[in-house]
């Protein structure tokens, strides 16, 4: 109903405010000319009065009582042109002071617009989302969403009762943004858009893509997040980052999954990053481990899915704390030493109706064609890399991540599933490139797009990319037509290995090249060997329980795979729990073995890892050519009777490492292995050591090279072979 007649295309205008379809509200609200006088109109339903306080040049503040015009709760005044003014609100219980939030003009700069559709900008996180600000001296919230096919937007929240017609947002046409500062909006407020699809249907209220804060899930909304003030002390970790991750350094991953680490010890469901901080850092310094990664913290709905179906990709999950709780775990972390990378996943989403799936009631952020969007192993959807705003999206993401909480590098996710049209897909249920190939074109040049980004930004960061296939170029150089990773997991050494750790050992002379092949191509890639979660899951059973033989056997055969797996060329991940030989298969809603630190045969590979770990970091051997021919050198690779191997780790200027594993439960004794070296051969490892869990059968300490001749060299050392071991040596200097 009316308070009074207005004019018709007013009239029409009012009447799409009122039934949520207005996708031009400034053309009604705010300030307006009218002949001599501007006109202001606002809208707020249920309220008793609204009063227009006129700032006027002399100091002085006029109270006008705005007239109602539209009994649903529109009201309007007059006021001279150059004067300013906020509101005066009286509600049933109270009365409220407020500006208006129509009386802002545009934020949101051109080329800030112009960078966002070309998926280039590189501070997208300050663009977009809810962005705490001041503006003309009133403090409040900018909020800015991209639905470009969207007739009408609105942000809801507990300011406004979630109400989609009192804050609708003002469309940058050409770009598809969505913006509008909200005056007295303040951090720690929830929100989320409340969306019109093209067809005028009202679609679920949706989170915030860009929001740096979530609920607690199963709580789904968006939260207004204060800046990041955060006080950074790891001035010396970021200095000597790029020398701490170069291809020459020791670089030793623990893999962890932070909610099943261990039971928080004072009550909470859930572990914290303070209490992290105090346990988790200082285990992993005793460990001698130089990175930790995390299973992905980005916020996620479904507890099951251990982070790998994110809906917030700017925001860190709050099950464990605050972003600045987050950001302090990781400044403890880099003043201890310790790297952090966190497992980033670019490549699918959930479909949570709250989420990014038809965003704005059409396939925005993933494809419409389920040949396409659809990935049929995880029911999850597919993002559309050939949208510019969509590739921006991700990439903003990562950098995100990078400045604002320091992190050393990204494990990307499910690379080989973004490359390949047909991954896991049988023929005629996907549709070919181009070219009727079957690579991603537009995914390739998303992450070309990414890692030339974070290298010319960030260039002591790493990015490693979990693919499972024999794509070339995984590690090259963007610009050399690869993919410009750092690094690459490993997936078929960790398959070829993991086959022959599992064979009885009496056939494993027969399957030499699961330990030989992978020196084939050790050197097309930067690679990491990993033993991840994936191998611990799904029916998979523990490490432990893949190995062979009764638990004395089992326990020699895990710590003969570790000293192979430190002694092989590339970096090392071990997931949690490989370090206690845990018996079960990981629970991600359990804890670790605890339990198993009091076991001897526990306790030995927790301390295999250890010696393992400091023998890595300071060996150069061991580590400094990890990426070359030059520093391995086969000397045994054909010993199929004995299931013996022997081989060289050798870096300039640094005494060798010799290696050698006996795979059998059988001693060999007075075992003769070529050396390049005279003189005495210390024993630096041997995995049957009595503190270790093993027999105790070695060499005292040290052997002496005789100048008999042997595998080509000039010398050579006579060796006990204790049975299922490895042995380290390295002449004495």
């Amino acid at each position: 109903m009316l308070a009074r007649t207005v004019d018709p295309a007013l009239q029409s205008m009012i009447d799409t405010l009122m039934t949520g379809q207005c996708g031009d509200p400034f053309a009604l609200l705010g300030r307006h000319r009218d002949h001599r006088q501007d006109v202001v109109r606002v809208f707020y339903p249920d309220a008793l009065e609204v009063h227009l306080m006129v700032e006027q040049s002399s100091g002085q503040t006029i109270e006008k009582i705005m007239r109602r015009i539209d009994d649903r709760g529109l009201y309007s005044a007059t006021l001279p042109r150059s004067a300013r003014y906020y509101l005066r609100i009286r509600w049933a219980d109270a009365w409220q002071e407020t500006h208006d939030p129509y009386s802002f003009d545009l934020l949101l700069g051109d080329m800030d617009l112009y960078l966002f559709s070309e998926g280039k900008h590189q501070q997208i996180d300050r663009m977009m989302g809810a962005i705490p600000m001041t503006v003309g001296g009133v403090s409040g919230v900018r909020f800015a969403v991209w639905a470009p096919n969207a007739r009408r937007v609105s942000v809801v929240g507990d300011f406004n009762i979630w109400d989609g017609r009192r804050h609708c947002m003002r469309l940058r046409h050409g770009s598809g943004v969505w913006e509008l500062f909200i005056p007295g909006v303040q951090a720690g407020e929830r929100y989320k858009y409340e969306l019109v699809s093209h067809s005028g249907k009202v679609l679920p209220a949706k989170a915030d893509p860009y929001a740096k804060v979530a609920e607690l899930p199963p709580a789904n909304a968006s939260v207004v997040a204060a800046p990041d003030m955060f006080e950074w002390h790891d001035d010396e970790w970021m200095t000597t980052r790029q020398t701490r991750q170069a291809s020459t350094a020791p670089i030793s991953i623990y893999e962890m999954h932070a909610p099943s680490w261990r039971h928080p010890q004072h009550g909470h469901d859930i572990i914290s990053w303070d209490e992290l901080g105090d346990t988790l850092i200082p285990y992993l310094q005793d460990l001698g481990f130089t990175h930790l990664e995390l299973l992905p913290i980005a916020e996620y709905p479904f507890s099951g899915s251990w982070g790998y179906q994110p809906l917030s990709l700017y925001a860190p999950t709050v099950r464990h704390g605050s972003r600045a709780q987050f950001a302090r775990f990781v400044d403890r972390c880099h003043q201890a030493g310790l790297g952090v990378i966190i497992d980033w996943v670019p490549a699918h989403f959930p479909a949570d109706q709250h989420g990014l799936s038809q965003f704005d009631g059409t396939h925005l952020y993933e494809h419409a064609d389920p040949q396409e969007g659809y990935h049929q192993d995880w029911h999850t959807l597919i993002y559309n890399y050939g949208r510019n705003e969509v590739c921006g999206f991700l990439a903003g993401s990562a950098l995100h991540w990078l400045e604002q909480f320091h992190i050393d590098g990204l494990r990307v996710d499910a690379v080989a599933s973004m490359l390949y049209r047909d991954y896991s897909r049988k023929d005629g249920e996907w549709r070919p490139n181009i070219h009727g190939g079957r690579e991603n074109l537009e995914a390739v040049n998303f992450l070309h797009h990414l890692s030339e980004t974070l290298h010319e930004l960030h260039p002591d960061t790493l990015l490693i990319a979990e693919e499972s296939t024999s794509w070339p170029g995984v590690t090259a150089s963007a610009r050399t037509g690869g993919l410009g990773f750092d690094y690459k997991w490993n997936m078929g050494w960790m398959h070829d290995t993991l086959r022959y750790m599992e064979r009885d050992p009496l056939w494993r002379g027969y399957h030499a090249s699961d330990l030989t092949f992978g020196m084939v191509y050790a050197y097309s890639e930067r690679f990491i060997l990993p033993l991840s979660h994936d191998e611990v899951v799904h029916g998979k059973g523990s490490l432990l329980a893949k190995m062979p033989g009764d638990d004395w056997q089992k326990h020699a055969n895990l710590r003969a795979l570790y000293a192979l797996m430190w002694a092989y060329p590339g970096r090392k991940l071990l997931f949690m729990g490989g370090e206690l030989a845990q018996p079960e298969e990981w629970d991600h809603e359990g804890e670790l073995a605890w339990y198993r630190l009091s076991d001897h045969y526990g306790r030995g590979v927790h301390d295999t890892i250890q010696s393992l770990n400091r023998l890595y970091r300071h060996l150069p051997a061991l580590h400094a050519l990890e990426d070359s021919y030059e520093g391995f050198q086969w000397i045994i690779a054909d010993d199929t009777q004995n299931a013996v191997f022997a081989w060289l780790r050798q870096a300039p200027g640094s005494p060798p490492v010799l290696v050698v594993g006996n795979m059998t439960p059988v001693p060999r004794m007075d075992y003769r292995i070529g050396v390049p070296w005279g003189g005495v051969w210390r024993e630096l490892l041997n995995t049957d050591a009595q503190a270790l869990g093993g027999s105790n059968l070695g060499n005292q300490g040290q052997v002496y090279a005789q100048d008999i001749p042997a595998h080509g060299m000039g010398q050579s050392v006579t060796l006990t072979l204790p049975p299922l071991a490895v042995l380290y040596l390295s002449p004495a200097s």
